[in-house]
């Protein structure tokens, strides 16, 4: 697979994740695992490393 291509699937599935994020902190979505309730501070958190690494990976494919 192209470097490119690559970059680009990835840039995509990280933007998706980020706008999951997104949206669960503006809607107020909870998440529950098995019986622990996943803070909102998680989504923040989530949010800046998908967007950041969504960032750098769709600089790596327009730099491809």
């Amino acid at each position: 697979m192209p470097e490119k291509t690559f970059a680009t699937i990835a840039t995509v599935i990280f933007a998706l994740v980020a706008l999951l994020h997104l949206l669960r902190l503006i809607m107020g979505w909870s998440v529950l695992i098995d019986s622990w309730t996943v803070p909102i501070w998680v989504s923040w958190v989530g949010l800046v490393v998908a967007g950041g690494l969504s960032y750098y990976g769709a600089r790596l494919a327009m730099r491809s």
